[in-house]
């Protein structure tokens, strides 16, 4: 696995519909209504190269979620074709990509390498591995529980935080929502990448246009930090 495939992905022409979250490739298409959803369901699942590759279809009223694979460095240069057909697909059915309702919620447990617990955590919650580093819901509701190491020397504060992965446009009005409700920014060094908030309480999350704003290949190459 490497950046390749993302990167490619970002740089491609003709995936407007596409927003690139922790996960990989995402979209979310509305129609007029579940039996629509169905349908174009039907036909996205019929599109030649899709079947085995780990997508993730999913259906509710008005809308159909298609997401290409389930971990960002699983993205191969192949996901390109295959996001263009779908997309084409989408506009034989009438359907409209709408890039704000796109996002994962991706929670993050932080300790230093000698204690990373990652069975632990697949265990209790009944996850599948995508990555060495993470773990995910099989039946492609829950969150991804990603294992953050900590730098030893580090202080251990704050040891489980929330990402929120949302497309790149879209990262400023969340983080304004998120204060207009009482959330406080505590870091904000990776913006207009990322933001780390917190609630009154303490605890915290990230807002992340990482790594759908992420820089193209030629560009600075620097990717933000995590919460």
């Amino acid at each position: 696995m490497s950046e390749a495939g993302w990167r490619a992905f970002l740089a491609a022409d003709g995936l407007e519909d596409w927003v690139v979250l922790h996960g990989g490739a995402a979209a979310v298409f509305r129609v007029p209504s579940l039996a629509a959803a169905a349908a174009m369901a039907v036909d996205v699942a019929g599109v030649h190269g899709l079947e085995g590759s780990g997508v993730h279809l999913s259906i509710t009223d008005g809308q159909l979620g298609v997401r290409l694979t389930r971990d960002l460095w699983h993205l191969e240069e192949r996901h390109v074709d295959l996001a263009r057909v779908i997309s084409a697909v989408a506009r034989t059915h009438g359907a409209v990509a709408d890039r704000a309702a796109v996002q994962e919620v991706q929670l993050a447990v932080s300790a230093r390498p000698d204690d990373t617990d990652l069975g632990f955590w697949r265990a209790v919650l009944g996850y599948a591995q995508a990555s060495d580093d993470n773990s995910i819901d099989p039946l492609g509701h829950g969150s991804t529980v990603w294992m953050q190491e900590l730098d030893p020397a580090r202080p251990l504060r704050h040891a489980m935080h929330v990402d929120v992965s949302v497309a790149r446009e879209h990262a400023e009005s969340r983080l304004a929502a998120a204060l207009a409700a009482g959330g406080r920014v505590v870091e904000a060094s990776g913006a207009p990448a990322s933001w780390i908030l917190s609630d009154r309480a303490g605890n915290r999350v990230c807002i992340a246009a990482w790594p759908d704003g992420a820089p193209v290949p030629g560009e600075d190459d620097e990717q933000p930090a995590q919460g």
